[in-house]
This record gives structure tokens, sequence and C-alpha cells, in this order.
């Protein structure tokens, strides 16, 4: 079925590869960046054809909520309709908490945490009445992890991650979906560019310094093959009960579990201290009303997906 897909960091980087992938499989696309001579580069014929959906670009700050709205309703305007929303847009800053300064961490998390929450929330009025479309976006494995020098581009991730598990909560009985991707390194232009190596305390030179001398220009740090990563998405874009997280490349499989692992360890050893605080005669916590609210979630598997969500994707199609 062809449908409308909306990228956002279309203008380079594994954006420009989800556009082309996209296009080639029949979708129409509108392509968004705050970047308009990258965007530019994206009418070239090598992106467009007989065989391929329509291309329109339009460029946006995702950190100007009414720029976002524009452009949505762009993609409906031109399209007359809406159905897979991608962010891939980013940035990343490096420093230590102390030496990175306040415009660069406001920028970092404005950029990749409040990008994320204004994409959605003007693309939710769209797709909330058709029941039906699928959010995905493109995050980090650093989501997960506390890497020193990361800290402005890891706590918006951390903060991403949790904000998609929430939102595919919300919408998984509406019968739309939301997906966020923990990719490892992925080699593009951006990952080439040189880590700042200079200005940092040297107290930081163990943690921070290490970490930029280790990660600059290294393979194995740039395992990811965004050509591939982009096929991976049009699949789970086809997926009847996709997941709120997905690792993406052996990096981001490998650690995964392990941080998981640490954590775990950690809260056994300390779990008396933490059942200590709790005020005396409660009942047990994992028989209340609440433990099944809170419960952490549980993506629908076989047949327990709500009819509505493809059935509804075919009633409504042009």
């Amino acid at each position: 079925m062809r449908e409308t897909w909306f990228i956002a960091g279309a203008a380079g980087g594994l954006g420009r590869h989800l556009v082309g992938t996209a296009l080639a499989a029949g979708h129409d696309v509108v392509a968004a960046d705050i970047d308009a001579g990258g965007l530019s580069e994206l009418k070239a014929p090598a992106l467009t054809g007989s065989s391929t959906g329509s291309l329109v670009t339009t460029e946006v700050d995702l950190t100007d909520r009414l720029t976002v709205d524009r452009a949505v309703q762009q993609a409906v305007t031109v399209f007359g309709r809406l159905d897979v929303v991608i962010n891939s847009a980013g940035y990343r800053g490096v420093g230590s908490v102390e030496d990175m300064g306040e415009g660069e961490w406001r920028h970092t998390i404005e950029t990749n945490l409040y990008g994320s929450i204004h994409l959605v929330r003007a693309a939710l009025p769209v797709l909330r009445p058709r029941r039906s479309g699928h959010f995905i976006q493109i995050s980090t494995i650093g989501g997960r992890r506390a890497q020193p020098g990361l800290a402005a581009y890891q706590t918006a991730a951390w903060a991403v991650g949790g904000f998609f598990e929430i939102l595919a909560r919300e919408l998984a009985p509406i019968g739309i979906h939301a997906t966020v991707l923990e990719p490892g390194g992925i080699r593009t232009a951006r990952a080439d560019r040189p880590l700042p190596t200079e200005g940092r305390q040297e107290e930081y030179e163990p943690t921070v310094g290490r970490f930029a001398r280790t990660y600059q220009r290294n393979p194995d740090v740039q395992r990811g093959d965004p050509a591939k990563i982009a096929e991976a998405v049009l699949r789970l874009t086809a997926e009847p009960n996709p997941p709120a997280r997905l690792l993406l490349g052996s990096d981001a499989v490998w650690l995964a579990p392990r941080i998981a692992a640490a954590r775990a360890a950690e809260d056994a050893t300390w779990r008396d201290l933490s059942l200590s605080t709790d005020r005396a005669g409660l009942p047990d916590f994992t028989g209340t009303e609440v433990a099944r609210m809170v419960r952490p979630y549980q993506p629908m598997t076989g047949g327990t997906r709500p009819a509505h969500t493809t059935e509804q994707r075919k009633r409504t199609a042009p």
C-alpha cells in the first residue's frame, strides 16, 4: 500500500538513506530538515523515477513547534494522508557535565528531546482520527548507557526512550504504533567529524578524554550500515506488532543485556535497604491494583493485536 512518510533529519546521514528507501518502496515522502542546502540535494534524479514515490522537501526547525506544525500540515495538504512519522534528527555535543557550555547543553536537549516531542504532538491529531500510523524515533543505545563525555546527549536519549515507551502504551489501544530505535555506532559523515579534545578540566582526562581519544574515527565504533538500517526501518513499518524499543547493530545487542544485568545486580545488592523504607502494615505491593497498572510495557504478540490496526489502514487508504 502506498503510504506517506514524514522524515525529519532527512538531509544527510541515515535520514537521507531513509528517504531513498521509502521512495524506492513506492511511498510518498515529505523530507524535512533545518539544512536547506542538504534538502536541495535530495531532488537529484537518483532519488526520483517512475518506480518510486513522490518527494516533497520542507525546511523545519524541530525546536520550533510552529514550524513543525506547518511541516506536518504540508504533508497532509500535499498527499492527503500521513502514515509513518520518523525523526532521524539529532545533535551530539561532547564534554563533561561541568565543562560543557550552557548553550551546548540547551541546544542538545532541545533538539534531541523537545524536537521529538514537538513532532509527535504535531502529528498525533492527524493520525489519531484514522486510528493507524507509526511513529519511529532514531535514538541510540546511549539511551541505556552512562558514557562520560556524553551527558547532555545521553540525558536526552534516556528521556526520549521513556517518552516513547509511554507513547507506545497510550497509543496501543488506538491502533497507532510507536518505536524507538537504539542503534550502536553508525558509519555516517557525522561520525567522522572530529571530537573535541581540548577545553576540559584535567581531572576529566581519564574519563571524558579517554572516550574522545578511543572513539575518534574508530571502525569498531562505526559498525552500523545506514543503508541496512533504512531497510530494517522499512520492514519494521510492515510489522503488525512492532516493538516499543528495537536494538540495531551487534554492539547494541552486546551492550544491552550487560547493562541490564549490572543494574539488576546493584538493585539486588541494596534490596534490603530499599525495602526498609515502606510504611508498616501495608499489603504486599505485588498484589495491588497499582502494581498491575505500572507493570513494565509488554508489546502485543501473535493474535492479540487489535483487529482494527491493519484493517483500518486498508479502509482509510485513498
